[in-house]
């Protein structure tokens, strides 16, 4: 159990009475107990202060990818769960796209198990096809009662049209969530970075930006025949965020993210061939990357997302086409979409790593209010450091902003009885 004191901090909760107001929060054994102006506190109570002291709920990732299982050399549960505190998140959805995968009651419960005794909670995404093979379908109906937040093949999307339609239709009676990677894999094959002038420059085989669109098209069909809803995650082209925002605008339940590394990289920064922005989907066009701004400005774009993607070395200190795709971003997801954002004020971006991934999935909103307990993320937002090497605690290292000099420094996580001040 611990007593905490935020001294003067903003508070970023468009739910709360207090949205937007600097106060003093005294949070004891986990329980938000006062929310005032200078308040006093034994000597026993830790307090935490800065210049630009910040405070929202906690936020939730919708895309990270632990493979505990099989894998565990890349990334485990336990260092994820680190990494995750260290980003400012209390809860992470887990892709399936593990060994087993997760298409079981059994695999579900070995990633639930220990969410009582840990800060952040894992949640997990279950698979729509057995191994994430996209042949046949999982026990979708078992999974969900197990305990899986939604539904997706994870790293790999849906290419099967029928089973695209049958998971839909299923879904339905149980209100749940499918979760689907936009990309065209047959026009994307040996693909190594984004088709265009750059790509050519370099010599690499590009990945059209029509790969996304026309899964992005035709999924959209496939719900209005059927009904139900879909969440696209990972858009990356401007087009993809005209055909969300008209659907939903036509009023389709779809719902979309954008993965942070989309947000502050482009194509441009691959002039160096480094194997860490060799990402899927690919770093785009400044044009898209403008375009997915503006769709988060807008809500075309509903959430902002790690997608963590841990490589082991020996996976990334390759030649560029023999390297493996992702990067890790649980630590710098958030700061790098604050550092990069020139248009919208820094509510909206703490929104989509908060409010609004708890929305999708149909999970409660913490409020911060008196007598609540606390679920928070505390930050500065404005002072700048330069993420090194040695801040990383992933297993694996391959960060793309290693270098780089980011705004703003997560200062604390609690979560119920649950706090790690950094």
């Amino acid at each position: 159990m611990y007593s905490l004191l935020l001294r003067q901090a903003t508070i970023l909760d468009k739910n709360s009475s207090f949205h937007l107001q600097k106060k003093d929060i005294f949070i004891k054994d986990g329980k938000i107990l006062q929310i005032s102006d200078n308040l006093s506190v034994s000597e026993n109570t830790r307090i935490v202060e800065s210049n630009n002291l910040t405070v929202s709920i906690g936020f939730l990732d919708l895309r990270c990818w632990a493979p505990d299982l099989g894998s565990e050399h890349k990334e485990t549960l336990s260092t994820a769960r680190k990494a995750a505190e260290r980003g400012g998140f209390t809860h992470i959805c887990l892709l399936p796209n593990m060994s087993p995968a997760l298409d079981s009651k059994d695999s579900l419960q070995y990633i639930l198990q220990k969410n009582e005794t840990n800060l952040v909670q894992t949640l997990p995404i279950a698979a729509v096809t057995l191994k994430t093979q996209g042949k046949d379908l999982a026990e979708m109906i078992d999974l969900h009662y197990a305990g899986a937040i939604a539904f997706s093949d994870g790293l790999q999307g849906i290419y099967h049209t029928d089973i695209l339609l049958k998971t839909l239709l299923y879904l339905q009676p149980l209100n749940a969530l499918l979760i689907q990677r936009p990309e065209d894999t047959v026009l994307t094959r040996f693909g190594q970075m984004n088709e265009g002038i750059t790509a050519t420059y370099l010599g690499l085989k590009g990945m059209p930006a029509l790969a996304e669109i026309l899964i992005i098209q035709r999924d959209l069909e496939i719900l209005r025949y059927t009904g139900g809803k879909i969440h696209f995650s990972c858009i990356s082209c401007e087009k993809s965020v005209e055909l969300i925002r008209k659907a939903k605008q036509e009023g389709l339940q779809v719902t979309c993210d954008v993965s942070a590394l989309n947000l502050y990289f482009t194509e441009e920064n691959l002039q160096d061939f480094d194997t860490n922005l060799k990402l899927n989907p690919p770093l785009r066009t400044p044009k898209d990357r403008d375009a997915l701004w503006q769709g988060i400005a807008d809500d075309t774009i509903d959430a902002i997302v790690s997608d963590h993607q841990p490589q082991d070395t020996e996976s990334k200190m390759l030649e560029f086409d023999l390297a493996q795709f992702g990067a890790i971003n649980l630590q710098t997801a958030f700061l790098a979409s604050h550092t990069a954002n020139k248009q919208i004020a820094l509510e909206k971006i703490v929104e989509k790593f908060a409010q609004k991934p708890r929305e999708i999935l149909g999970l409660p909103i913490p409020i911060i209010q008196e007598n609540s307990y606390a679920d928070l993320c505390i930050f500065d937002s404005q002072q700048e450091q330069t993420f090194t090497a040695e801040q990383i605690v992933s297993l694996s290292q391959n960060s793309p902003f290693i270098g780089e000099k980011l705004q703003g420094k997560i200062l604390a996580i609690c979560r119920n009885q649950f706090c790690e001040v950094f």
